[in-house]
């Protein structure tokens, strides 16, 4: 079974286009403005418009509220809301009813006293987004380019569909596969030149590592 990728953060539209071309299943736009690859409401519909047929459109938000989301999904037209922050199950379960879209959320891992927030979410969101925990005080949720213990989560499944994030690369995705099992993987610092611009020669070499990674079916 091939292993399905998510680029998150993509600035430009001949990105999303490299990054549909190199088979990527979801793409991803960050609406948070203290990160490097936060585009505008009106880049973001653009991306959204620009992105092929069959690629599901993902929108990373922190922490945001109703009004907040209102504008957003008004202006871009989104298939999936990713929530980045410290939503707790209850606000995961009101942004799909309110909004009627799947939603993602993602969960920090650094360590075994982290996994029961796991089967939590698992209960309320369409899917998971198991990323590194960044360290305490950092500026940012997500995006750090930092791996976790993949060991922490081996053997393990859940109902709940779930990506694997955290420090992927062209370099180490096969290895984090063979570890986690993953079946979709998601990464966004690991196919950038600098933070926040994308390169497409990383992005066909990441997805074309992940493709070779693939699971038995």
């Amino acid at each position: 079974m091939s292993v399905r990728v998510k680029i998150c953060g993509l600035d430009t539209a001949a990105n999303v286009a490299a990054a549909a071309e190199a088979g990527a299943a979801y793409v991803g736009f960050v609406s948070f403005p203290r990160s490097p690859r936060h585009r505008s409401l009106a880049e973001i519909a653009d991306l959204a418009v620009a992105t092929p047929p069959g690629v599901c459109k993902v929108v990373l938000t922190v922490n945001a509220g109703d009004e907040t989301l209102d504008r957003l999904l008004d202006a871009a037209p989104i298939d999936m809301i990713q929530l980045h922050g410290a939503e707790s199950p209850e606000r995961v379960a009101q942004v799909r009813a309110r909004y009627g879209l799947p939603v993602m959320k993602a969960i920090g891992v650094a360590d075994a006293g982290d996994l029961p927030a796991i089967d939590a979410y698992a209960r309320v969101a369409d899917q998971l987004l198991i990323d590194a925990k960044p360290p305490k005080g950092a500026p940012l949720p997500g995006g750090t380019g930092l791996p976790f213990d993949w060991r922490l989560i081996q053997g393990r499944r859940w109902a709940t569909p779930w990506m694997l994030a955290g420090g992927l690369t062209a370099a180490n995705v096969a290895e984090a596969v063979r570890l986690t099992g993953a079946r979709q993987v998601d990464l966004s610092s690991g196919v950038e030149s600098a933070p926040g611009v994308k390169d497409p020669a990383l992005i066909r070499a990441f997805c074309a590592a992940a493709q070779a990674a693939a699971l038995p079916a």
